[in-house]
């Protein structure tokens, strides 16, 4: 499950939420306004997804706030579904809306979902209906047919050009040092005044033919292989260092309390304890969670 940002708006709406099946890579694509919440999220898929399919086994996802929030955790708890996070760092894990070109081999997703070949397409031949109302509204489908096919392979023409404008062959050899771009886990809040890249690390050494391992510091909970795509050379002589963003076990980011929102006094056991409402950083004001304030 992930999303899809940045696309053009339609009816208000300008992204979509790509739901596909880990086995037979059928997706289901839902659009959403640009300010989704935790609130919106669940709602469209039990609407749209679990009418059809029921509630699931697992859910993959990476760590957008939506998914890591209190209020998503806690409703598929209730509901028996294990929530799975993608591997810290690891681009290969965003499948969603990029694994769905990559078809099962040897059948379709719609033979693998329904067990049946889906039904075939039968092109209109001029002049094959003796009803004209008819004859004009199959040729009016294979018009619309031939030119959604004729932009889509245009739109990806284009598309592949301007990647290929911009892609650039980047190559590290043991020894090198190389700075880390800070995905998946930039700050919402003062981007602009984040560093988007840490380090300078040392490069282990090539894993593959795309990724690299380097050398991190001590106690760091991410994965140490990263894809080429998230390193940048470090040329000067001057290094200009930034540490990790501290990641808890869960490979999440270790939660800040920025506020607290509300007090309240609770009975435990024969006494009394204080409790606050706290706003976390990187969360939803309604994510807020009721602490013990000696814990804090």
């Amino acid at each position: 499950m992930d999303f899809v940002e940045g696309l053009p708006t339609s009816k208000g709406k300008s992204v979509v939420m790509v739901v596909v099946d880990k086995l037979t890579k059928y997706g289901h694509f839902l659009a959403l306004f640009h300010h989704f919440s935790a609130l919106d999220v669940p709602q469209v898929y039990m609407t749209q997804i679990y009418k059809l399919y029921g509630i699931p086994e697992s859910i993959i996802s990476d760590r957008d706030k939506v998914f890591v929030s209190n209020f998503w955790q806690e409703l598929f708890k209730q509901l028996g579904t294990k929530l799975h996070m993608s591997t810290a760092y690891h681009p290969q894990n965003r499948w969603p809306n990029r694994g769905v070109e990559s078809m099962p081999r040897g059948t379709t997703p719609y033979e693998a979902l329904y067990s049946q070949e889906p039904p075939l397409h039968l092109p209109y031949l001029a002049g094959a209906s003796l009803v004209a109302v008819v004859g004009r509204s199959l040729r009016n489908r294979e018009v619309t047919r031939e030119l959604l096919q004729f932009h889509l392979k245009r739109s990806e023409e284009r598309m592949k050009q301007m990647a290929d404008q911009m892609r650039s062959k980047r190559e590290f050899t043991v020894g090198n040092l190389v700075y880390l771009k800070l995905q998946p886990y930039r700050q919402h809040t003062m981007r602009n005044l984040f560093p988007k890249y840490v380090g300078p690390f040392l490069v282990e050494a090539k894993i593959g033919i795309v990724a690299y391992k380097l050398l991190l510091p001590p106690g760091s909970r991410i994965h140490h292989t990263f894809h080429v795509s998230q390193l940048k050379k470090h040329i000067s002589k001057a290094s200009v260092t930034s540490n990790l963003p501290l990641v808890g076990f869960d490979g999440a980011l270790s939660r800040e309390p920025i506020r607290v929102i509300d007090r309240r006094m609770v009975k435990k056991g024969n006494s009394a304890a204080m409790e606050v409402l706290v706003e976390w950083e990187n969360t939803f004001p309604k994510d807020a969670t009721w602490e013990n304030i000696q814990e804090i």
